[in-house]
């Protein structure tokens, strides 16, 4: 009974532990030195070779390094390494270094993900997988940046400023997503992407790893007790987490000329770390090799559902064994790359909606579509890219009107969490335009939020507070004043439209206005207690950080039976694995929010539109890439010309139907921005305009 009101509820303990947002713990200082300098790497895209991979002895090398700055400051650590798909290739867990960690944003904010406790792996897993999947050849970031695009205001600390450029971005590569892949002690090495099992993190402690400038992987470090983010960047933190993982990367690190701090966006530069290695309590490079290091120092350990107990090396990206490669024949033209099983199929393979009748995208609909978007995507000028002048590296996604997937494919050198990010974006622009929304909300539970503290007796889970999923649609009637919203189909939803009544507040970051329908109201409001979009994910969440504390090694090494028994409010949930009962809790199906729609949640910044044959939807397409304006309009003009070229079978909503006819408290809703004289071939300007 106690497990079916878990599965019933909520995402709660593993939630927090989901939602993979945090960063900036530990005290201000001032005087850090400056970025280091180095020489120009002229990689922007077409450096990965089959060689580019980190080996087993770069793993060894990168920990030890990590291990011998953790020392160095008395602050033992739980360090990860992950490569550039997310395979885990080795986490070490120093003695005495905290069991877990805890979420805070700094508000006073009860619920949510708010004051919960997370496994100190799971967080630096999560850490690691943010520097590997938020990064490219042409641009490195890290969780510290991650921490600056996705609050409430952009930069944090800044009033009346809009919300970050990727606010939401953290509750994408989840782990019950049905796109991401799962570790497998059969295949421990395998195709990509692999899920997250926090989402991305803002908690700095998290940074790309670089050979001769290809991103080959990430480290994460979890010392601090805090999972948190940097709610101001006016000055510069000696945050523990970052400086050791920062000295992991000595001979692996960012470019110079491509980190985040070179890049801008509406005029302000992004952060990439604020210690450097000149911070560093001992020389980098000199640390002993791992293989030397006392038993008593620390282990190797094995994560469940993740990782095993031992150091593994990783895979080139690019290659089928990494899980993303050159497409075939038909978008080889275009030097577009597909995502491939681990018997190197594509699993995303171009087909027809799912509907079963004649209004459904034909399998040649979607080719078109798919191929005029990856023609935009390549003529236009990268925003958060270096070089200046760079072309756009995006994924795209298309499904139909149910959510199915009809296609997916990528540029060269894009960033791996663009997949992901560009299927919600597809599935929410269809879903907020469908007029089934308003049912399937209904349908859902309630999100019921948990805390939950590790003790001797097992994993204590207690029930805090929960919130209704159908209370948002009743909430986004409300608002636009609209009886049938969501339920009678009748205004087109992207995902710029979808974002704005998803902030705090409305209009976006104006201090003091009430929020969006699908937002918290500010007072319960943080980056981990959002709104809709945790809420879909919460319960899955909860269920797969049960399955994990219930397999949790005591020691860090034993293999199954081992674990935790867990308890829900005093009462039994699950046994620890014995020997004479093996069988752990279950981990969660390939579905966050419970409907066939939005299977691996929802996103809510721009670059996505519902796609139409006259007035009736049948899909959606997304993009996910180097910069949010420019995902805009690879998605909107690639239907358009689509459509153009199709001889007007598909195309954009009616105009009539846009949501930027709604405005709301006197503000309208967005429907799509497009950058100014975006092509790197002409000087065209308002591209999108009159379409």
């Amino acid at each position: 009974m106690a497990w079916g009101r878990l599965q019933g509820v909520g995402l709660g303990v593993a939630l927090a532990l989901v939602a993979g947002c945090g960063g900036g713990s530990g005290p201000s200082t001032t005087g850090t030195a400056p970025p280091v300098s180095g020489p120009s790497q002229g990689c922007s895209g077409s450096c990965a070779t089959t060689g580019s991979f980190l080996s087993a002895s770069d793993v060894s090398t990168i920990l030890a390094q990590a291990v011998a700055e953790a020392q160095a400051n008395n602050a033992p650590a739980t360090i990860a390494v992950v490569d550039r798909v997310g395979n885990v290739l080795g986490v070490y867990r120093m003695t005495g270094s905290p069991v877990t960690v805890t979420i805070r944003s700094g508000r006073p904010v009860v619920g949510g993900l708010e004051n919960l406790k997370v496994p100190s792996e799971l967080a630096a897993i999560a850490k690691a997988l943010t520097g590997a999947y938020l990064s490219s050849e042409g641009n490195a970031f890290t969780t510290r940046t991650a921490s600056q695009i996705v609050q409430e205001n952009f930069n944090p600390g800044e009033s009346n400023a809009p919300s970050g450029p990727l606010f939401g971005v953290q509750f994408s590569q989840l782990p019950c997503s049905d796109f991401m892949t799962r570790f497998s002690s059969a295949q421990a090495i395998g195709a990509g992407p692999h899920r997250s099992p926090l989402g991305l993190s803002a908690d700095p402690g998290g940074f790309p790893l670089y050979k001769d400038g290809v991103p080959v992987g990430g480290i994460g470090v979890a010392a601090d007790p805090d999972y948190t983010l940097d709610v101001r960047i006016s000055d510069r933190d000696r945050d523990i987490d970052e400086l050791i993982a920062l000295a992991g990367t000595f001979g692996f690190g960012a470019p110079a000329n491509r980190r985040a701090d070179v890049i801008t966006v509406d005029g302000k530069t992004f952060r990439y770390s604020d210690v450097e290695y000149s911070d560093l309590a001992r020389a980098a490079g000199t640390a002993p090799a791992l293989s030397t290091l006392a038993t008593g120092v620390g282990q190797v350990i094995r994560v469940p559902a993740y990782a095993d107990a031992q150091i593994r090396a990783g895979t080139a990206f690019g290659t089928a064994a990494s899980g993303v490669r050159p497409a075939g024949s038909e978008l080889s033209d275009l030097d577009a790359f597909v995502v491939v099983d681990n018997n190197n199929n594509n699993r995303f393979a171009i087909r027809a909606g799912t509907e079963g009748n004649s209004s459904a995208l034909s399998a040649d609909e979607v080719r078109t579509l798919l191929r005029e978007a990856l023609k935009v995507a390549n003529r236009a000028r990268a925003q958060i890219r270096q070089p200046l002048g760079t072309q756009a590296r995006v994924s795209v996604s298309i499904v139909d009107s149910r959510g199915q997937i009809l296609a997916i494919a990528r540029t060269r050198d894009a960033p791996i969490f663009g997949l992901d990010v560009s299927l919600q974006k597809a599935r929410t622009a269809a879903f907020y335009s469908n007029a089934a929304a308003a049912a399937d909300l209904q349908s859902l539970p309630n999100a019921v939020y948990f805390n939950a503290d590790l003790n001797a007796a097992g994993v204590q889970f207690r029930t805090v507070a929960s919130s209704s999923i159908g209370a948002y649609v009743t909430a986004v009637r409300d608002f636009l004043g609209l009886p049938g919203a969501l339920s009678d189909g009748a205004f087109a939803f992207s995902d710029r439209a979808g974002g704005n009544i998803s902030r705090p507040f409305y209009p976006d970051g104006i201090i003091g206005a009430p929020p969006g329908p699908f937002s918290k109201p500010f007072d319960s409001w943080s980056p981990f207690s959002v709104g809709l979009q945790l809420d879909l994910s919460y319960n899955q969440i909860a269920l797969h950080v049960a399955h994990y504390l219930n397999q949790r090694p005591p020691d860090g090494l034993a293999p199954p039976p081992t674990g935790l028994a867990l308890f829900l409010d005093g009462q039994l949930l699950a046994p620890a694995p014995t020997a004479a009962n093996p069988i752990p809790l279950p981990d969660i199906g390939f579905n966050c929010s419970g409907l066939q729609r939005l299977p691996n949640g929802i996103q809510i910044f721009p670059g996505s539109v519902p796609i139409y044959r006259g007035e009736q939807l049948i899909g959606g397409i997304g993009v996910s890439g180097d910069g949010i304006d420019q995902d805009d309009m690879v998605s909107f003009l690639g239907l358009h010309n689509a459509g153009v070229a199709l001889g007007g079978t598909i195309g954009n909503a009616p105009p009539t139907r846009r949501a930027d006819q709604l405005v709301p408290r006197g503000a309208r809703l967005r429907y799509v921005q497009c950058p100014q004289a975006p092509f790197l071939d002409s000087n065209e300007q308002n591209v999108c305009e009159g379409k």
